[in-house]
């Protein structure tokens, strides 16, 4: 029987890690979440990075030899995995879905490669350079300027402490072995997922927009993801915004839109605007404005609004067919993307007012996708995958 071989896409946050296998078509596998370390040097980062990709290629097995109508079955793969891996009790629990095919095999894969995770982060890397049976590449969209040639940190904000000047690629390498690695920014991955499955499949040109606890961007020209001279292209959060005087970017400077826009700045606003104290968050400030608090009401509108306005000045300067907005702000629904589009349409010359301006469609696998689809692209294969290639 042949080995597979098996790509995964690795999608670093602050706060969580993601990954899972995806296949040449873009079906993604079981995706195993665990704790991103916060407050850590980045070979504690690394260290995480490994074991979510282990931890996803034993999650992908698993499904694989599942079946969602034995219930029996599953619990015995269970517990013989259990015991073959020496696992303690399971740390993880997830819900387990109805009536979906396959659903159950993927959760118990998670479930069970969640724990797997947990302890191999316990382990030392040096133990575990030999690449999990199958793994043949990596590929991973993360927080900060990435310099996709070379797989290093170019830029970065406090998001990861040290992360400048980090090379992913041997990073990665010294844990999993001589696979092949690839480095993305997370925005720039999400487009990347986002071209190959989601909303921006029939474009050629278009401007990818997060707005989250974060403000991002991508764009993707002609069919070629545009990082810039500098590895920085798109990131307009940090573009210089009216409304932002005096509002501390996490930078480290003041005055950019991502101050003005994010998720923070929607709570910070709220209570700026004599907002009550017991909203802790910007998720509590979205359940005021529901029930008609003017004050939350105006924070978001002043964020959703200033974020348009310097999607507007992208917009006009690029002219792409298609806006794709994705994060948790887009989908939070009307109250903000109401003042968003409105603002954005309102802002942009004739000509360009009635581009299309869509949610993200890719889910919440996007960046994992469009990172594995990053590997897939940069070996020699008899099938591309996706329309669209690398800037060279």
């Amino acid at each position: 029987m042949t080995e597979p071989r098996l790509v995964v896409g690795v999608d670093l946050g602050g706060t969580k890690t993601s990954a899972a296998v995806v296949a040449p078509d873009g079906e993604v596998g079981p995706v195993v979440t665990i704790p991103t370390p916060s407050a850590v040097s980045p070979d504690t980062v690394l260290d995480a990075v490994a074991s979510a990709v282990r931890a996803a290629v034993t999650a992908a097995a698993i499904g694989t030899v599942s079946t969602a109508s034995r219930a029996a079955t599953l619990a015995e793969d269970f517990g013989s995995a259990r015991r073959g891996l020496r696992l303690p009790p399971p740390r993880t629990s997830v819900p387990v879905p109805d009536a979906l095919a396959g659903a159950v095999p993927d959760a118990l894969a998670g479930a069970l490669a969640d724990t797997l995770a947990g302890d191999l982060l316990d382990t030392r890397p040096d133990a575990l350079a030999d690449p999990p049976p199958g793994l043949v590449g990596v590929g991973i969209g993360t927080a900060g300027a990435v310099d996709a040639a070379s797989g290093t940190i170019v830029s970065a904000t406090d998001t990861f402490r040290g992360w400048v000047g980090t090379d992913l690629v041997a990073g990665v390498r010294a844990r999993l072995g001589d696979i092949a690695v690839e480095v993305r920014n997370d925005v720039d991955a999400h487009a990347l997922g986002e071209a190959w499955r989601g909303a921006a499949a029939s474009a050629s040109t278009f401007l990818m927009v997060a707005a989250g606890t974060g403000i991002g961007g991508a764009v993707v020209v002609d069919g070629r993801l545009r990082t810039g001279a500098h590895h920085v292209a798109g990131e307009m959060g940090h573009v210089p915004a009216p409304g932002a005087d005096g509002l501390r970017c996490p930078c480290g400077r003041t005055g950019h839109l991502e101050a003005l826009a994010a998720g923070p700045a929607i709570h910070r606003g709220y209570l700026a605007r004599g907002g009550s104290p017991e909203a802790s968050d910007t998720r509590a400030v979205f359940d005021r404005a529901r029930q008609g608090d003017r004050a939350a009401l105006d924070a978001i509108d002043a964020a959703a609004s200033g974020l348009a306005r310097g999607v507007a000045g992208i917009v006009t300067t690029l002219d792409p067919e298609l806006v794709v907005v994705g994060g948790g702000l887009a989908e939070a629904g009307p109250l903000w993307w109401r003042p968003f589009e409105d603002t954005l349409r309102a802002e942009l010359i004739d000509v360009l007012a009635g581009i299309p301006v869509v949610p993200a469609a890719a889910g919440q696998s996007a960046a994992i996708i469009g990172a594995a689809g990053a590997v897939y692209d940069a070996q020699p294969a008899p099938e591309p995958h996706l329309h669209l290639v690398e800037e060279a």
